[in-house]
């Protein structure tokens, strides 16, 4: 990995990467913020998922998350949300299927097949990665996201429980099967099976027996999207509620889908982590 950018905040490293992945085979851009106590010792990681039309680039700058993992002595790890480069599949007049959309789903149709292993690359490769070459402590993560990136979250955390000490999420697409983006984008990655989109639906999953600790999700009642019916919180409320699985929806009055409600309320999701993180 090649570091291409480091800008010193809150006493710490934003730095940023690229990468060879064997994965997705393209080169991958991700950036890492190292908060001060990564200077004396090994700190435990939060990955941040982000969401459609998004790269790496957007919550490191515009969420205000380092100043709270500095507090916590938790470093930050942003993926891109899709493969990119000329010879990766896309569909540029569309801004929710291929390049920024790849959905955390390892693709089984062509085109998209050859590079866009999105699950994999999150869960897999780039935490061997980041924890072989950098201060992190190896295997004590926690995970989060917003939209795409908080169905992404969930679904990671649902599928993986071992491999995180805590879930949360920011407005997340919570039913993708029973909703225009995810129809669009999993008939298209995944084949016209719809019972194998269930392996990436976090209702869903938790339906189906999968469980982790205590979800916390905040979502804006003023965000066009939970209006146009994309992101389904009620639908994974009842899922959990019948399951047994612990989940804290908080309905914020007057927030919309944006990085100011992100940052509103990005405090209180450090604290949920740092608590499970030991941080």
């Amino acid at each position: 990995m090649k570091q291409i950018e480091s800008i010193k905040e809150s006493g710490g490293y934003l730095n940023r990467y690229t990468h060879a992945s064997q994965y997705n085979n393209c080169d991958m851009t991700f950036s890492v913020y190292l908060p001060p106590q990564a200077s004396e010792g090994k700190v435990p990681a939060l990955y941040w998922l982000s969401g459609l039309t998004c790269t790496d680039d957007n919550a490191r700058t515009k969420g205000g998350f380092q100043r709270f993992a500095a507090q916590h002595g938790i470093a930050i790890v942003f993926p891109d949300t899709s493969p990119r480069g000329d010879g990766v599949a896309d569909e540029p007049e569309r801004y929710d299927l291929g390049q920024a959309a790849g959905f955390y789903v390892n693709a089984t149709q062509d085109p998209w097949k050859p590079h866009y292993q999105m699950f994999d690359y999150v869960t897999c490769e780039l935490p061997a990665l980041v924890e072989a070459n950098l201060p992190l402590m190896p295997g004590v993560r926690s995970i989060t996201g917003h939209s795409m990136g908080g169905h992404g979250a969930l679904v990671c955390a649902l599928k993986l429980p071992d491999a995180y000490r805590s879930v949360s999420a920011f407005a997340p697409i919570c039913n993708p099967m029973e909703c225009g983006w995810g129809q669009g984008c999993f008939g298209a990655y995944l084949g016209d099976d719809r019972e194998a989109w269930a392996a990436y639906d976090a209702t869903r999953l938790v339906a189906a027996g999968a469980r982790v600790g205590e979800i916390l999700v905040d979502q804006g009642d003023a965000d066009e999207f939970l209006h146009e019916g994309q992101l389904l919180p009620e639908n994974f409320q009842a899922a959990c509620d019948a399951a047994g699985q612990p989940v804290t929806i908080r309905s914020q009055p007057g927030y919309d889908h944006s990085y100011h409600f992100i940052a509103s309320f990005i405090e209180d999701h450090f604290e949920h982590h740092a608590k499970a993180l030991g941080a």
